[in-house]
């Protein structure tokens, strides 16, 4: 018996689809014939999540389409600005702004990826959520080694984004927990064309420019070849913390105030042996002090007046009373907003046609994304340096002395302090001034990031008799190397500077440093020394086949069947400069070599690989005409990790014409990257860190207070690095929804999905350790009379997240005016995010609409709302997105009972949701030319307000994992076809 085909029956269903994927009003006025054409024949495609040809792309997965004239008509210039509209993407820290810690790559707070840009759907993580370029692997970047850089994809050459929003580890592997993002290139061009771009803010600052080339020959019909090649370049130029109001960091009156003591004017720190040898006891009755302005003094000229982005320490907010004489600094707002950064791009595709039946081609794929972290300037904090430990003494910086050079000024301080607080045992003259003080001498620091990454790909695909194939062999690297560019200082020299008192840190506005000063800080500058570098490598070959199995059940269609097989080989190295070591070299090595600079030599590994082995096997069953399900199951071998059987089950039932149901069941396993597990154990010191530690075993919380016995200041060493001990992540995701279309101008989508992953592999933040010293007591590690020594934050597999969530999409089209319109909405409601200390902690309480330190922010609701009509050579499209609002961060005093929210008048719990406009027009009446102008945030919507501060998040008054700080911008994009 012959085998069945699959019907290609256009439905309302289908044809609602297939024109709700090209969302914009532009693409309905401008390629109206070729989509009347696709509505009516069915061709066989391949979707992202199935190896499967099939025609019913409308209801097999829950699958985004964003075509490249939507991408076109929304201005959008990148891969990360792409993501960001998307509502599946969740708010976390992968974005050029919000990913600007100063850590490590890899570490901590895991913001520390020089220059990356990730996908995280559904709160997953970027490093479970696959990225693939044409339906295969690219290599993660290559200092971190875990997430794929958004800023390698060849932008200019992509012809649609296909998002699955369901897990795929059956099909592509165990990392696809989150879902998959397949960037999609055109596969043959014939012509010549060229782009130009301008993105440019209307407060200034953070302007973007691109330009590219796209051309190619040969006709694959006629000639049985074709060649093209894509050329971009973009530009982002650097956004700061001053350039935008919102970053005002000094606003006490809703709860909102730096928590730093170091400015351009110092600020006088106590300790053994220095000018403050203790608590001084102030006369006005605020109790003990230890951290004291002169400027904050009464009758002193105010913080505020002390220096740049200076202003009083709002000690009450803090609960820190020993600090109410501090001044504080606005560190946020010297701090980078957007990174600068400066891409290339290349790729091209030769593909040749053997024969009517089989087709070679090769694809090759470059970038070089140089990018510049830019942050506030170093913070000197300076003590006694230890006379029994010399790698500790190494890193200290001696405090102000008393000599001929210093004499005047350290008779003003001393006579300041002795005039408020008068003769005290613990006001010692001739004692050194301990001091925290911001550095501008030296510059803001930078590091320069360079990352080349590449991928070359040979393919063959074709069919025989009844059965199609596709094979694939590829290498794909990333490459990337850290440089410290500005505002770093060797140690050595610069403690000497600071013992002799040739630098004065009790300058006032107007005041400078002696041109000796200035000459001996450049004269140690550490410009141009590598911090780190590392690559990654991904070689992968596969094949698939597919077809007909020449029988079936109850329905019309045959089953369909898919089998495959996959080896792909893994490799990463991370290195550096051996001085970065200190356990090597303890009294010159790391932070005694160059003063507080991130290095990670402890975290260097020579080449680590692994292989991994798979097959896969994919079966589309029509069980009855209108009831498909799909039962697929992938086994992967890793080496050091063993094997594992992932499955997935899905159905799709098709009761009448306009209505479809759809589900999946599916399991996750996903080993830990090199990073995680091979890296060795950074011991960083506490102290100049800018970090206050207490026992929380005497101080519950684990925070200092002068005041109260057992809630010193400690400094222990913390602990960051590998654990090769880890085991495997799993996870189970489901989803079942419904498809509505009662026509072919409208259709509707709903989706409801779980994912539960458990073993998750985190480090833990050192707010965790504290409120949760019962449970992480180990961590808090101890010498033998029982003081903590180290604390421990290197990574462990906790307990793990439980996400639910309901995704709804709907399209609407008709003709007004002479015109087509159409409206597109898509939202996400996230239902729950909980998550699980350890693997035998109970779950914790909803964290759905609540402020989160790190990671994800579960912003409860988010949507595009889409409007748009074209009519002849205009197209115009407004687009409302909206983010919801949350419960704020709630600062230190108020959560500790020590402030009453009554007391700020403008205080407010709950942050804003976040909601911004953008229009655009596109014409099309001059031949080959195509314009598009488009402004951003409509509206120039501020970011809306929160006390989340960077000790407490990623922003200075505001959330970068919600908001774009650029504000309102235009953008004008011209492509010209030559021919």
């Amino acid at each position: 018996m012959p085998a069945r085909r699959p019907s290609l029956r256009p439905t309302h269903l289908a044809t609602a689809i297939l024109l709700g994927l090209a969302v914009p009003g532009v693409v309905f006025a401008q390629d109206e014939a070729s989509t009347s054409s696709a509505a009516h024949t069915l061709d066989t495609v391949n979707v992202t999540g199935s190896r499967i040809k099939r025609t019913d792309v409308e209801a097999a997965l829950p699958i985004t389409i964003i075509q490249r004239a939507e991408i076109e008509a929304q201005g959008i210039s990148s891969a990360e600005q792409l993501l960001q509209q998307l509502n599946i993407a969740t708010s976390g820290s992968d974005s050029l702004a919000a990913n600007n810690s100063i850590s490590p790559p890899g570490q901590a707070d895991g913001r520390g990826n020089n220059g990356l840009s990730g996908a995280n759907l559904r709160g997953q993580g970027a490093d479970a959520t696959l990225v693939l370029l044409n339906g295969r692997r690219v290599a993660a970047h290559g200092l971190g080694g875990q997430v794929v850089d958004l800023n390698s994809i060849p932008f200019q050459a992509i012809d649609r984004v296909e998002v699955l929003r369901d897990g795929a580890s059956a099909m592509y592997g165990t990392d696809a927990i989150g879902g998959v993002i397949n960037f999609i290139t055109r596969s043959d061009y014939q012509g010549l064309s060229a782009t130009l771009g301008a993105d440019v803010t209307d407060e200034g600052g953070g302007n973007i420019y691109r330009v590219g080339l796209l051309g190619g020959v040969g006709d694959l019909d006629s000639d049985r070849w074709n060649v093209w090649l894509a050329w971009n370049h973009k530009k982002n130029e650097i956004l700061t913390g001053k350039d935008r109001d919102f970053t005002n960091s000094f606003r006490p009156d809703r709860g909102l105030s730096p928590d730093s003591r170091g400015g351009p004017f110092a600020t006088i720190g106590s300790g053994a042996g220095t000018l403050i040898n203790g608590n001084l006891t102030d006369p006005l009755g605020g109790g003990p002090q230890n951290w004291v302005n002169i400027a904050d003094l009464p009758g002193g000229i105010g913080c505020e007046n002390a220096g740049d982005l200076m202003g009083p320490y709002a000690n009450e907010i803090w609960d820190y009373p020993t600090f109410r004489y501090a001044c504080a600094w606005d560190y946020g707002r010297a701090r980078t907003l957007q990174q600068a950064s400066e891409t290339n791009q290349l790729i091209g595709r030769f593909t040749f046609n053997i024969s009517d039946r089989h087709q070679f081609y090769i694809e090759a794929m470059g970038s070089e994304v140089e990018s510049k972290r830019r942050f506030e300037a170093l913070q000197f904090t300076t003590a006694i340096p230890s006379t029994t430990n010399p790698a500790t003494a190494a890193g200290t910086l001696d405090p102000y002395p008393l000599n001929d050079l210093t004499r005047a000024t350290y008779d003003m301080v001393y006579g300041a302090l002795l005039g408020h607080f008068g003769p005290q045992a613990n006001l010692i003259y001739g004692n050194p001034i301990a001091y925290r003080w911001r550095c501008y001498e030296c510059g803001p620091r930078q590091y320069t990031t360079t990352t080349k990454a590449m991928r070359l790909m040979l393919g063959l695909d074709g069919s025989i008799g009844n059965w199609n194939y596709t094979t694939g062999l590829s290498r794909s690297s990333s490459k990337a190397e850290s440089v410290l560019t500005n505002g770093f200082v060797f140690t050595a020299p610069l403690k000497e500077m600071l013992r002799t008192g040739l630098i004065n840190p009790f300058l006032l506005p107007g005041q400078s440093q002696t041109p000796e000063a200035l000459a001996a800080l450049e004269s140690i500058s550490a410009d141009g020394t590598q911090l780190y570098s590392g690559e990654t490598t991904t070689t992968t070959f596969d094949a698939t086949f597919t077809g007909s199995l020449g029988f079936g059940l109850w329905a019309k269609d045959d089953v369909q069947a898919a089998f495959g097989a996959e080896w792909r080989r893994e490799e990463y190295e991370f290195t550096g400069p051996a001085l970065w070591d200190s356990t090597m070299y303890p009294t010159t090595g790391g932070s005694a070599w160059i003063y507080q600079a991130a290095g990670d030599a402890n975290n260097y590994m020579t080449g680590k690989a692994r292989n991994v082995k798979a097959v896969y096997a994919e079966f589309l069953v029509p069980v009855l005409d209108s009831l498909n399900a799909t039962i697929s199951g992938r086994y992967d071998d890793y080496d050091g990790f063993g094997g594992t059987f992932n499955p997935k089950y899905s159905f799709k039932w098709q009761p009448v014409d306009w209505l479809a149901f759809r589900g999946s069941y599916s399991t996750g396993f996903k080993v830990p990257d090199f990073a995680k597990l091979f890296r060795g154990t950074t011991e960083s010191p506490s102290i100049g860190a800018g970090v206050d530690i207490a026992d929380p075993a005497t101080c519950p919380g684990g925070d200092p207070d002068a005041s109260e016995a057992g809630c010193e200041n400690i400094y222990p060493t913390i602990l960051t690095g590998g654990n090769p001990n880890l085991k495997p992540e799993e996870s189970e995701q489901r989803s079942i929804g419904v498809v509505f279309a009662p026509t072919s101008n409208f259709n509707v989508s709903v989706d409801w999905w779980e994912i539960e992953r458990l073993a998750t592999v985190r480090s833990t933040t050192l707010r965790e350790l504290k409120d949760n010293y019962d449970i992480f007591r180990e961590n808090w590690i101890r010498d033998a009379s029982g003081n903590v020594v180290q604390i421990d934050q290197r990574y462990v597999n906790t307990g793990g997240t439980l996400t639910r969530g309901i995704e709804v999409d709907a399209n609407l089209r008709g003709e007004l005016a002479g015109g087509n319109w159409n409206i597109h909405f898509n939202g996400n409601y996230l239902d729950q995010y909980k998550t699980k200390t350890l693997e035998t902690s109970p779950w914790s309480a909803d964290q759905v609409g609540s402020y989160t330190q790190w990671g994800i922010l579960p912003i409860e609701w988010k949507h595009t709302l889409s409007v748009g009509w074209a009519k002849g050579d205009w197209a115009h499209t407004l687009t409302q997105v909206y983010r919801d609002g949350y419960k704020d961060w709630v600062p230190r005093a108020i959560s500790r009972g020590a402030l009453d929210p009554a007391d700020l008048p403008n205080y407010d719990p709950d942050v804003d949701e976040y909601i911004t406009y953008n229009y655009s027009v596109s014409w099309t009446g001059m031949e080959g030319l195509k314009a598009t102008f488009g402004i951003r945030n409509l509206l120039n919507t501020d970011p809306p307000f929160t006390v989340a501060y960077l000790d407490y998040g990623g922003g200075s008054g505001w959330e970068p994992r919600v908001a774009d700080p650029r504000g309102r911008a235009f953008n004008l994009v011209l492509e010209y076809k030559f021919f």
